[in-house]
């Protein structure tokens, strides 16, 4: 029986989760492989194989020295996502770009990953997790909370942006980006490429684990296309090959790669290692959590 270790961050759940993993694994179990779920770097266990899969844009040092005594790695070499190493449509305050451009967290999904594991690293956050454990002690969690909730002005935040830094901003000129964005070393600007479709902006999403695929596109009256805000979602054949060499560039085992193609040219909008369902429909998503499970053997 081959064995596969999750490795997770040890603020990070698992279970029940809406991760694409915790629904692929389950996949795994049922076709007979050993899979355990490690919550940080701890005693080595005896594995054939090893998944990073630590929800932050950088990955710490410990958790890389922990999978590397595995014989075989997933994304093992993705060690950071941010957008100012993914992005190659970055804009510069004086570089004369005339077009739209769009702020965003240099941190992956507005950098809350970062935000809650400071949170957790302090004694408040610590004792709150514990309290998650015991559902007997609901009332007093209850209370913990609202305290809680009443101290996270002074808790320490990655974006430093005021309100949901995740709720983009478009600019119709680099003249109109305040002069505090671009002085925050949290965000970045990019070019704003949109790919329009009968009115409609549109977003592709090609989801991968070694030789298995899939990409779709969704729909959306809104510029920020998300999976709650889809309107319409149809299934895409071709990946561009463009696209399949970043992948190759930034070490990709596993992941989801968001991208439109703008002028006949592949723009990435963002690469994750650890993608969520979103409001995606599990059951609706099973044929393809399906597919995807089968690429582990690529790597047994």
């Amino acid at each position: 029986m081959h064995h596969i270790i999750i490795l997770l961050h040890k603020y990070d759940t698992f279970e029940e989760s809406r991760y694409f993993l915790h629904a692929i694994a389950d996949i795994w179990r049922a076709e007979g492989l050993r899979v355990s779920v490690l919550n940080g770097p701890g005693p080595y266990v005896d594995a054939d194989l090893a998944i990073m899969h630590v929800d932050l844009t950088m990955v710490p040092a410990d958790y890389l020295a922990f999978v590397r005594q595995y014989p075989v790695v997933i994304n093992g070499s993705v060690t950071d996502i941010s957008k100012r190493l993914v992005s190659t449509n970055l804009v510069c305050r004086d570089d004369g770009y005339q077009g739209q451009v769009i702020v965003k967290s240099n941190q992956n999904c507005g950098g809350s990953r970062e935000v809650r594991v400071a949170r957790m690293r302090t004694l408040l956050g610590r004792y709150n997790q514990s309290l998650r454990e015991e559902p007997r002690l609901a009332r007093m969690r209850s209370l913990l909370h609202r305290y809680y909730q009443s101290l996270r002005d002074k808790l320490p935040s990655i974006s430093r942006t005021g309100p949901s830094i995740s709720d983009y901003a478009i600019f119709e000129s680099t003249s109109q980006v305040p002069r505090v964005v671009w002085e925050n070393p949290d965000l970045v600007v990019e070019r704003f490429l949109p790919e329009r479709h009968e009115g409609l902006y549109c977003l592709r999403s090609w989801v991968f684990l070694g030789d298995r695929e899939t990409n779709a596109m969704g729909y959306s009256l809104q510029p920020i296309v998300k999976s709650g805000n889809v309107v319409r979602r149809e299934v895409v054949a071709e990946v561009p090959e463009e696209l399949r060499q970043m992948r190759r560039n930034l070490g990709f085992d596993f992941g989801k790669f968001d991208y439109v193609i703008v002028d006949g040219q592949v723009v990435l909008y963002d690469a994750n290692r650890t993608p969520i369902l979103g409001s995606l429909s599990k059951d609706k998503f099973m044929p393809n959590i399906r597919l995807l499970a089968k690429g582990i053997y690529a790597f047994l």
